[in-house]
C-alpha cells in the first residue's frame, strides 16, 4: 500500500524519492555511487528523526485522522480471535458507526465495543464517518449489560471526531444516550478497558470511554471538542486549529500528565499506518496485560478506584498571589 504523505511529511517523501531514483540511475548504469547513497541515506534518517521527533500537536492530529490509519476491524483482525458481530439496540435500529460484539482476547472472552470508519466515499457513508447516532450507544449498553450479566471483561476502541449531531440524532436523545451510557459504566460490574486508537472527540468517545484503564496509541488525541471548532468559538475563525490543539492539551503525552490517561501505546515511526501488524501487536499486547491486571481486583474495590479515577479529573489548586503583588 503505497502511504499518503502528510503536508509536513513531504521532505522526507521528497528524500526517499531521491535516493530511490539514485540507486536506480547506479543499477542501469552500472556507476558506483555508493558514497552518495549513503550521504543521502543520513540525510534521510535525520530528517526523519528532526520531523517525527518533534511533532507538534496538530500534526498529531493529522496523524490520528490519516485516511489509511488502521481502523477498528484492522485491530480486532490482529488482536482478537473468534469474533462475532452483534446487531441492534433492541429499540430502533442497528447503528454501523458502532460495530460491536463477541471476541477472545488470548484466552479471555471480551464484550468489544468499537468505532469504524470507511476507507472510501462508499463505506463512510455507510459508517457516517465513525460518528454514532443514539442507538449506537444503546446497542453499546445492551452488550455491556450482557458482558456483566455473564461476567465478561468490556473492551472498547474509540475512534470518532464525535457522535452525530444531525437532526435524527437529536430527535431519538443522544445526549441522553451518551448520558446513561456514562452513568451505567460508571457502576458495570465487570473490567472496562478503553483504548485510544484514533480520534477521541468530544461525548462521542467518551459514552463508552469510561473504563478502569484508559490506554492511548502515541499519534491518537482525546479531547472534549475539536481544534477547528475550538478555533471557530474562541478566534471565529477555523484557521486557528493548530493554535487550538496546542491549548486543548489532547495529545498523549499530554493526557498522560494529566492523568486522563493510564499509558501510551507507541507506534510504528511515522504513525500506525506505517505498520498495521506491529501496531496492533502492541495494542492487543497492551490489553492483554492491563486486562489481566485489573481482573485481579475484586470487583468492589474495582468500582471504588474507577469512581475516584473520573472524580479526581479537573481538580485544580490555585496558588495565593505573592506579598506585595498588585492587582490592575
Amino acid at each position: 500500500m503505497e502511504i499518503q504523505p502528510l503536508d509536513f511529511e513531504k521532505p522526507i517523501f521528497e528524500l526517499q524519492r531521491r535516493l530511490q531514483d539514485l540507486k536506480a540511475h547506479s543499477d542501469e548504469h552500472d556507476v558506483d555511487l555508493d558514497p552518495a547513497v549513503k550521504t543521502l541515506e543520513q540525510k534521510l534518517q535525520e530528517t526523519r528523526r528532526q520531523i517525527y521527533g518533534n511533532l507538534t500537536a496538530w500534526q498529531r492530529v493529522q496523524i490520528a485522522r490519516h485516511v489509511q490509519r488502521p481502523f477498528a476491524f484492522d485491530y480486532i483482525d490482529r488482536c482478537f480471535t473468534n469474533w462475532v458481530e452483534l446487531h441492534g439496540d433492541r429499540r430502533f435500529a442497528d447503528d454501523k458507526a458502532m460495530p460491536s460484539g463477541l471476541a477472545m482476547l488470548g484466552p479471555q472472552r471480551c464484550i468489544v465495543i468499537t468505532h469504524q470508519k470507511g476507507r472510501n466515499t462508499k463505506e463512510n457513508v455507510m459508517r457516517n464517518f465513525g460518528c454514532a447516532h443514539p442507538e449506537g450507544y444503546r446497542k453499546a449498553l445492551r452488550l455491556m449489560r450482557l458482558g456483566e450479566k455473564f461476567g465478561i471483561p468490556v473492551i472498547s476502541l474509540i475512534d470518532t471526531p464525535g457522535a452525530f449531531p444531525g437532526i435524527g440524532s437529536e430527535e431519538r436523545h443522544i445526549s441522553e444516550a451518551i448520558a446513561v451510557n456514562l452513568r451505567e459504566m460508571m457502576s458495570l460490574r465487570v473490567p472496562i478497558i478503553a483504548a485510544v486508537v484514533g480520534e477521541g472527540g468530544s461525548g462521542g468517545a467518551l459514552g463508552i470511554g469510561v473504563a478502569d484503564r484508559v490506554l492511548i496509541f502515541e499519534n491518537a488525541y482525546y479531547s472534549v471538542i475539536s481544534p477547528e471548532a475550538c478555533s471557530a468559538i474562541l478566534w471565529r475563525d477555523r484557521r486557528h486549529a493548530a493554535e487550538a490543539a496546542e491549548a486543548l492539551k489532547l495529545t498523549a503525552q499530554d493526557l498522560l500528565k494529566l492523568e486522563v490517561v493510564d499509558e501510551i501505546i507507541p507506534e510504528p515511526e511515522g504513525g500506525a499506518h506505517r505498520g498495521y501488524d506491529s501496531a496492533g501487536a502492541k495494542l492487543g499486547a497492551a490489553l492483554r496485560r492491563n486486562l489481566q491486571h485489573i481482573s485481579e481486583v475484586p470487583i468492589d474495590e474495582l468500582l471504588k478506584q474507577r469512581y475516584q479515577k473520573f472524580r479526581r479529573l479537573g481538580t485544580f489548586a490555585e496558588s495565593k498571589p505573592a506579598t506585595g503583588s498588585s492587582r490592575s
